[in-house]
């Protein structure tokens, strides 16, 4: 069985909630489509003393973090047809674990979806940043989404695994629901969750699932940017 489109937004976030780890399995569609599987890296060393180019590599939490998420998607009852990374060392850390579960994927690196902070409402986050940065970002994304948000080509269901970060995977999911990129920043997503994206024959787009980090005991869960009062 492969996952297909015919439910609601809605219909299948219940669904994800109501049969726990598993995503759930959608409806036979007509016409191939492409999944989308997001994989936020794990959790990483912060040290300012990392290489600036590709930063720090993933901590011991962040390696737990994605044997989870790679056992999640190695019990889908799919084939997986490609798995890409950010160069950053954080993500291609974690899709290095990721494909020790699929020998038959070879592991791409993509520099357009590296992290980098698009235009956002957030007046304070925005005078943070160089001149031209958000916008070389927004140009950096937009390449990503040209590339990524398309219809499947090879007459059969692609289902891509693709490991890249926070602000990549909140820009993806403005531009697959056609509202407004700037929005991104008003979303939370965990290290290691999961967002799938499914695009159609007709290069619509649905979101089928976001952050979902079910497969990750809460000890273990981390939402970078997030505060939990007791």
């Amino acid at each position: 069985m492969r996952l297909r489109s015919c439910l609601s937004v809605a219909g299948a976030l219940l669904a994800l909630l109501a049969t726990g780890p598993a995503l759930a399995v959608l409806p036979a569609a007509d016409q191939p489509v492409r999944n989308l599987f997001l994989i936020r890296h794990g959790e990483y060393v912060h040290d300012v003393a990392c290489d600036e180019e590709v930063g720090c590599g993933l901590d011991a939490l962040g390696r737990e973090q994605a044997r989870l998420v790679a056992a999640r998607l190695d019990g889908l009852p799919l084939r997986f047809t490609s798995l890409q990374s950010s160069p950053l060392t954080r993500a291609r850390e974690t899709a290095a674990i990721v494909a020790g579960h699929f020998p038959e994927l070879a592991h791409r690196i993509e520099g357009d979806i590296r992290e980098c902070t698009p235009p956002t409402r957030r007046p304070d986050i925005m005078a943070d940043l160089e001149p031209g940065e958000a916008a070389a970002c927004e140009a950096q994304l937009a390449a990503a989404a040209a590339r990524l948000l398309m219809p499947a080509a090879a007459g059969a269901d692609e289902n891509d695994i693709v490991v890249c970060h926070g602000n990549v995977i909140r820009w993806l999911v403005c531009r697959a629901l056609d509202v407004d990129p700037q929005a991104w920043l008003g979303m939370s997503i965990a290290n290691c969750s999961l967002t799938v994206i499914q695009v159609k024959a007709d290069g619509s787009c649905k979101l089928v699932s976001f952050a979902d980090s079910g497969h990750i005991p809460w000890s273990q869960t981390t939402y970078p940017g997030v505060t939990w009062n007791p």
